[in-house]
């Protein structure tokens, strides 16, 4: 069996996850570069039977899956990926199986970027590696309203860690319930009113036809012109235009993203140059612990495949 690794960009994927409990006769390959092109990536993938596929990164779309004729297996990492055509890989005959999540890394970068947007830490930290000094002048985050916008596990958690700061916590999605907010320290609140009154709105939703575009032009026009917006979900739920718009035009002062568009951003993408964005490399579940478990994920689900007994399969729908 051969085994391709996509997107190993640290390039730690075998030295992480236990890959020696594999028989010897395996092969695991790792790629660190990532191959956009349906084409190319077909062709690289055309002598594997089984590709590990880290979150998003790389789609697989049905052009590619009924094109790569020994593909047997998909893994995964998380318990879901909505850029594998699950349905196409059951018509081909080819398993796909998921990891155990990614716990709460996405939330605590969530934070780290939550507190850069009010105190500015990388130009302050660029002046004194260039031999300056104070560049600037910060915002205290206790006594602003921070506004989450999902208040699942990882909106959770952020509520507690921005009440922990003396925030108030305000929060809305569409199932929320006002007693379910209580729980973690925020109020329910309408989802206008959430972005009127936010000094500070973070994104936590799932992606899906409801939530795609949720924070659009209008949106975006109810917030505070001092406000500062924080998206480690996922970059459709914001409309990237509307908020470059936003930004370039004064009606709002930070975004601080971590997910985007099109990924690895291209080096002309308008984020990189607009004035008020801090962008992070999506490294929301990039730490040691969250790839210990992704690439443990891997071989267990590899191990049990072949031992006919398939653990955490993702069903078509």
């Amino acid at each position: 069996m051969r085994i391709a690794v996509l997107d190993d960009y640290q390039r730690v994927a075998t030295t992480i996850g236990g890959w020696d409990r594999l028989p010897s006769s395996f092969e695991v390959v790792p790629f660190h570069d990532h191959v956009a092109d349906a084409d190319g990536l077909v062709a690289r993938l055309s002598n594997f039977d089984i590709v590990c596929a880290m979150r998003e990164r790389t789609p697989l779309p049905a052009a590619v899956i009924e094109r790569v004729p020994r593909l047997k297996l998909i893994v995964t990492s998380g318990g879901r990926n909505a850029s594998i055509d699950v349905t196409a890989a059951a018509s081909c005959g080819v398993t796909v199986c998921g990891t155990e999540g990614s716990g709460p890394a996405t939330a605590e970068l969530a934070v780290a970027l939550l507190l850069e947007s009010a105190r500015d830490l990388s130009a302050e930290m660029a002046s004194v590696r260039a031999g300056g000094w104070q560049v600037g002048v910060g915002r205290t985050l206790a006594g602003k309203t921070l506004g989450v916008l999902g208040l699942g596990r990882l909106g959770s958690k952020v509520a507690r860690i921005g009440a922990a700061m003396d925030m108030e916590i305000l929060a809305w999605s569409q199932n929320l319930t006002a007693g379910r907010a209580k729980e973690v320290g925020a109020t329910l609140v309408g989802r206008d009113e959430l972005f009127r009154r936010a000094d500070y709105l973070t994104v936590h939703l799932v992606l899906s036809e409801r939530t795609r575009g949720l924070v659009g032009e209008r949106e975006l026009g109810l917030m505070k012109p001092d406000a500062a917006l924080v998206n480690t979900s996922r970059a459709a739920i914001v409309d990237t235009p509307a908020l470059l718009r936003a930004l370039a035009a004064g009606r709002l002062r930070r975004a601080a993203l971590d997910v985007f568009d099109s990924e690895p951003l291209p080096p002309s993408d308008p984020i990189r140059d607009t004035p008020g964005v801090v962008a992070t490399p999506h490294i929301g579940y990039v730490t040691r612990e969250t790839y210990e478990a992704f690439f443990s994920g891997y071989v267990e689900a590899i191990l049990g495949f072949v031992e006919g007994r398939p653990i955490r399969v993702l069903s078509p729908g």
